[in-house]
């Protein structure tokens, strides 16, 4: 929701193509703002830190589609659409997921297969939930070219943005996971936590563009760290903040945030 508004600020901040620009998409989820950046600012430098191994799984895009395939076949029409497949069905697919001889995607079969928003970190745990037919109709399309040009690391917040801290044209672009929210879906059970959080609301500065939401604490933080006076809050005043009004469902409404500063 938030792209058209991240395209706008980089465009009025950065002249040009981007030339001597680094755009570190810190927290590089599906890669989109790292495919963006890119796209818009063909000359700057775009690192993509790919800590869940999003691109990994783009490499497997075919094989992710086999699997799809094969599933959606076995359920047929014993179990209608978005509804709870019986024991035996779900068997049925349970064994193709262990025959299968490629990529197993987890994310993808948590979408396919669970109960709406449910995530789990291992297929053991995958096995031990109810199946619902949620299965995905048509293939995924390829993703060639997506990535074209950008950097792909792997590496921590906290030893990657104090690399380029001293360099004013290395733009920050956060969006970690929101914190006091459920976090199953990353690698690390604590990859995101308090710690993590006020580690890198310190290590914040100018040029940035800091992603989050009413379901965490990140905007009641920084009122309070600048309204005390207290570690970096500096670095969040008079910064910009852009809200988009944003529903899980049909009563759990939220604020979407971004808040930016060059």
């Amino acid at each position: 929701m938030f792209l058209k508004h991240f395209e706008n600020i980089i465009n009025e901040n950065i002249e040009g193509d981007g030339e001597g620009w680094t755009i570190i998409d810190t927290f590089g989820g599906s890669g989109l703002l790292s495919h963006a950046a890119k796209r818009i600012k063909p000359k700057a430098r775009v690192i993509y830190n790919d800590f869940d191994g999003y691109a990994e799984r783009l490499v497997h895009i075919d094989e992710i589609n086999a699997l799809r395939s094969q599933l959606y076949a076995a359920v047929g029409n014993a179990t209608p659409k978005n509804k709870r497949m019986t024991k035996e069905c779900k068997a049925e697919l349970v064994k193709i997921i262990q025959n299968f001889d490629g990529y197993k995607d987890l994310n993808c079969l948590a979408s396919w297969l669970l109960f709406s928003g449910q995530q789990v970190a291992t297929l053991e745990e995958l096995f031990q939930h109810d199946f619902w037919h949620c299965v995905r109709q048509s293939d995924y399309p390829t993703a060639g070219g997506y990535l074209d040009g950008v950097e792909v690391i792997r590496d921590s917040f906290h030893t990657l943005l104090p690399k380029f801290a001293d360099n004013p044209k290395a733009l920050f672009v956060l969006d970690p996971p929101y914190l006091c929210t459920r976090q199953e879906s990353y690698k690390q059970a604590t990859y995101f936590d308090l710690i993590d959080f006020l580690r890198l609301v310190n290590i914040t500065r100018p040029p940035y563009i800091f992603f989050s939401s009413t379901k965490s604490e990140f905007v009641r933080f920084i009122e309070y760290m600048q309204e005390d006076k207290v570690d970096n809050w500096q670095v969040f005043e008079n910064a910009t903040r852009i809200v988009v009004n944003a529903s899980a469902s049909y009563s759990g409404k939220y604020e979407d945030n971004l808040v930016y500063k060059f």
